[in-house]
């Protein structure tokens, strides 16, 4: 019953308290690979263990089919930056594991705020990523997404990416990956001319978790120059999450994004800070 009015009382400070602050959209912050390599190696190697035993012969490990992952956020922000504000913000992030081979991720978001009774943010982010060899150490990706910001004036923005990504540290309660693909963006804003560009994007991506899955901190870093000339965009973001219940958390998250092509009148930095509720089945 406690937990039950915990989340009902944030919920209705961060439905009611949507037009003070600003944020913008960031990269996604993804689901780890739901079985670490190591605890899946000593499962393996038992297996092979019993059936060498009986038959002489070690079988294949058996596909992880039809596994679906997933986590939705609802925050509420408090920003420094363009505008100073507060919003609601809605995230998630989706994995379906097809095989041990292949998986399908999307991490759509949609923000939504105003101030002064006029509309100072609509943003909506949406992608779809396919990982080839998701659960091994060196794996494979390529992704799609569409972007809108009111906040930073850009009608449509498209990317698509493919490279190749590699777990660092892959344990029960440590994670570490960094991923790097080659992207071409296309962007339409609404006051400065059209882009149409190739970037180099790296992302540092680590959770690790404390007391039993209780506490768990993440942390997301994207770099991502233009390949022959000037036009950075990077942003980073550290989050601490604590269990309510075995599917609700409380996450805090403090995040920063920088673009060096902006449209008049608009910062290049943007840092916020949020609060909000999560609701996870992995």
């Amino acid at each position: 019953m406690k937990n039950i009015q915990i989340f009902a009382f944030l919920l209705l400070f961060l439905s009611n308290y949507t037009g003070l602050f600003a944020q913008i959209v960031e990269q996604p912050d993804p689901l780890r690979p739901s079985a670490p390599d190591s605890i899946k190696a000593s499962k393996t190697d038992t297996s092979k263990a019993a059936i060498r035993s009986d038959t002489g012969k070690a079988a294949p490990p058996k596909p992880m089919v039809g596994t679906l992952r997933y986590r939705f956020t609802a925050d509420g922000t408090i920003t420094s930056g363009n505008v100073d504000r507060a919003l609601l913000q809605l995230t998630s992030a989706i994995d379906y594991q097809l095989s041990n081979y292949f998986k399908l991720s999307s991490n759509p978001s949609f923000v939504y705020g105003k101030q002064n009774g006029l509309l100072a943010e609509r943003e909506w982010f949406g992608d779809l990523r396919t990982t080839l060899r998701s659960e091994e150490r060196l794996y494979y990706l390529a992704f799609g997404s569409y972007e809108r910001s009111n906040l930073r004036q850009i009608n449509h923005r498209w990317t698509v990416a493919a490279g190749a990504g590699y777990k660092l540290l892959n344990r029960k309660r440590a994670y570490i990956s960094i991923t790097d693909v080659v992207m071409q963006e296309y962007t339409d804003f609404m006051e400065l001319d059209d882009i149409n560009i190739f970037r180099n994007s790296a992302r540092l991506y680590g959770e690790y978790t404390f007391d039993n899955n209780r506490f768990t901190i993440t942390h997301t870093a994207f770099y991502q120059p233009a390949l022959g000339q000037y036009n950075v965009r990077w942003n980073a973001s550290l989050s601490v999450q604590v269990k309510l219940t075995a599917a609700t958390s409380l996450r805090s998250t403090l995040a920063n994004a920088y673009e060096s092509l902006i449209v008049p009148g608009r910062q290049h930095n943007d840092l916020r800070f949020t609060v909000g509720l999560v609701y996870e089945k992995k």
